[in-house]
């Protein structure tokens, strides 16, 4: 389980929604090796007068909260943030300086999915890789 939110400048992220919400979603499905239907993305557009940064980023600054299930080895958190970076520079031209990224984990039983707990579920793959 993955879930993303993706807070940027209105009037910057509104258009490249659609193509970061896919490079995202085939980084995490790489390096946490996720099904491709497993996807769970939020997108929170700001007014500029509403999302302060600091200096040194432009106006395509952009911040991805990743929450997952515990269990994830750090080579493989790591592996999806370089995926990211690569990624998001190469397809959508927003610099790496623009791009922050935060994981939170928590355990399975913090998670409440289908009506069940989350360590409850049949989840059809790994979360120890």
């Amino acid at each position: 389980m993955a879930q993303i939110k993706i807070y940027g400048v209105r009037e910057r992220l509104n258009p490249v929604k659609e193509p970061l919400s896919e490079v995202i979603h085939a980084c995490v499905v790489e390096a946490f090796e996720l099904p491709a239907d497993k996807k769970f993305h939020r997108f929170f557009p700001m007014n500029r007068e509403d999302f302060h940064f600091p200096d040194g980023r432009t106006d395509r600054y952009t911040v991805i909260e990743i929450s997952i299930f515990e269990g994830r080895t750090v080579e493989a958190k790591k592996h999806l943030i370089r995926l990211l970076f690569e990624r998001i520079l190469n397809t959508l031209h927003i610099a790496p300086q623009d791009v922050e990224i935060t994981i939170f984990e928590t355990p399975q039983h913090n998670w409440g999915i289908r009506g069940l707990p989350g360590d409850e579920l049949a989840l059809g793959y790994k979360v120890n890789i």
